[in-house]
């Protein structure tokens, strides 16, 4: 309801008052996704296994500066998201391995078997080893 109210005013049949003060609430964000922390360390374990494998069997003065670029990008592609986690701010903490492998996680789509959330998790980087891994092979066995 938006209309003048001078007339109301200058009569004093309206009087203005102070609008309320709500209380800021933050938005409670989970930025842990409820995983385990060893999930993390296995992701960042195993591209860092391919970026040093790689190194070992490719590596040359030339490809030293990328090789540095992609391991910070690891460092800040899972570090920043790990300070985030450690805000004052943040109420939520990583389950424990315990506790995921007695009940596995809630995904959008329902519950989640510990077994088969451990799959998802870790099937792109342990991909991605063995990838290196086949690439290390073939280009032995080309050499």
């Amino acid at each position: 309801m938006s209309k003048q109210i001078h007339e109301q005013l200058a009569r004093g049949n309206a009087r203005l008052v102070e609008a309320p003060v709500a209380p800021r609430h933050q938005v409670e964000a989970d930025r842990n996704f409820e995983l385990p922390t060893f999930f993390y360390g296995a992701t960042v374990a195993c591209y860092f296994g391919f970026l040093g494998l790689m190194t070992a069997a490719f590596g040359n003065a030339e490809l030293a500066i990328p090789m540095v670029i992609f391991g910070l990008f690891i460092v800040a592609g899972f570090g920043v998201p790990s300070i985030w986690t450690r805000l004052k701010e943040n109420g939520s903490r990583p389950m424990t391995l315990g506790k995921f492998g007695q009940g596995g996680i809630m995904t959008a789509t329902g519950r989640l078997a510990p077994r088969d959330a451990a799959i998802q998790t870790l099937i792109l980087p342990v991909l991605i080893v063995a990838w290196g891994i086949a690439i290390v092979t073939i280009a032995a066995f080309v050499a």
